[in-house]
């Protein structure tokens, strides 16, 4: 059994994944649900993408983490491939779901597309931080739940620092030199990155040699199919 430390995507905590979670422990493994830094309850919004970044190496570091089987939702791409080039000794595998997959230099807004930027830039707060609006989460985010799930998902998130998505990542190498093996899970139904634009192959490409594992399900499959998404994650996972 595997050691898993799964990184929650943008307006989210690791609060988020304890369903998927749990059904993971119930297969025997080991989970950990770090919530980064700008989205833990109290938490500056005025926080940027190294600040994420060394919140998720202080976790490994501190847990003294090891055999790590590391994945990421969406923007916690982001965030795993940096720790992945700066902690690659902690590491056994990486795992994306439908996450980004970055070079170095990018930011997160570097590969959505341009309208999105747009939009996110006419939202951020005074505090600094960007809210997902609810029509977008309702048919782009979660087109696979139902309406009481979607709403009740959406009364859990909470306000992204807008600098961890605008940010540029500093990687000493590219993904596909990353020395430890890479999965890529890519969600079916996903239209958080329209079909035209999409994760996969666009980003998962960038991994080099990967495992591709496809499920149906949303972006937000963690709470419309959390048991779905546990099963996936353990495909991608093993040896």
């Amino acid at each position: 059994m595997s050691t898993w430390v799964i990184v929650h995507g943008g307006w989210h905590t690791g609060a988020e994944f304890e369903a998927t979670a749990a059904h993971l422990r119930a297969a025997g493994h080991t989970v950990h649900l770090p919530t980064l830094a700008g989205n833990r309850a109290g938490d500056d919004k005025d926080v940027g993408l190294e600040d994420a970044i060394a919140s998720l190496l202080d976790y490994l570091a501190g847990a003294d983490l090891s055999d790590v089987v590391l994945a990421g939702h969406s923007y916690g791409g982001m965030v795993i491939t940096a720790a992945a080039d700066r902690l690659p000794e902690r590491l056994r595998r990486l795992v994306y779901w439908n996450a980004f997959v970055p070079r170095d230099g990018e930011a997160l807004v570097d590969l959505v597309p341009a309208h999105y930027r747009a939009l996110f830039d006419d939202l951020v707060a005074a505090d600094g931080s960007v809210m997902l609006p609810w029509p977008i989460w309702r048919e782009a985010f979660i087109n696979d739940a139902p309406l009481d799930v979607a709403e009740r998902a959406y009364a859990r998130l909470n306000p992204h620092p807008y600098r961890t998505f605008t940010d540029p990542v500093r990687l000493s190498r590219a993904p596909d030199a990353l020395a430890m093996p890479k999965s890529y899970l890519n969600c079916t139904e996903d239209t958080a990155l329209p079909h035209g634009h999409p994760w996969h192959p666009r980003l998962s490409e960038r991994l080099g040699l990967f495992r591709l594992v496809q499920v149906p399900g949303s972006h937000e499959l963690c709470f419309s199919d959390p048991a779905r998404l546990a099963a996936a994650l353990d495909v991608a996972g093993r040896d």
